[in-house]
């Protein structure tokens, strides 16, 4: 018997697979906890248009991300520090001060996607990576300057 999974089943298969499984299995297992739909042109058509949707939103969502990457790289984003000799500040920048400035100047960005190499302590610009979608990295040049 074919089915459609709704979710993703140990062993089986990913949600919205199509596969081919025993009558009893089918009947007994998947279809009873709703963990799949039997096969038809109607479900199929269903799942057709669902996967459609899906795309059109993940596009959708792509190209907002790829617009607040193209905002991001025109500001230009300054912190003020205390330093000792050779330009080392007494402390890092780190993602949460990041995060909050970002916030400040209109951008509501997950500190977690937030990527920073190493620790920022030294006067001077810096690149951190932003990962705001899994398709759209960017990079965000901060300055670190002396109080």
């Amino acid at each position: 018997m074919k089915v459609i999974l709704l979710q993703d089943v140990k062993k089986q298969g990913k949600k919205d697979d199509i596969l081919e499984v025993s009558d009893g299995y089918a009947n007994n297992f998947l279809i009873k906890n709703k963990l799949a739909v039997p096969y038809s042109k109607k479900s199929k058509e269903v799942l057709e248009s669902e996967l459609e949707t899906r795309r059109q939103e993940e596009d959708a969502k792509i190209k907002e991300c790829q617009e607040i990457a193209n905002k991001i790289q025109t500001k230009e984003f300054i912190f003020l520090t205390k330093a000792g000799k050779d330009g080392k500040t007494f402390g890092s920048i780190s993602t949460k001060q990041i995060n909050e400035e970002l916030k400040r100047q209109g951008f509501n960005i997950d500190k977690k996607c937030i990527h920073i190499d190493g620790v920022i302590d030294t006067l001077g610009c810096h690149e951190i990576e932003l990962e705001l979608h899994k398709k759209v990295k960017t990079k965000l040049t901060i300055k670190i300057k002396e109080k």
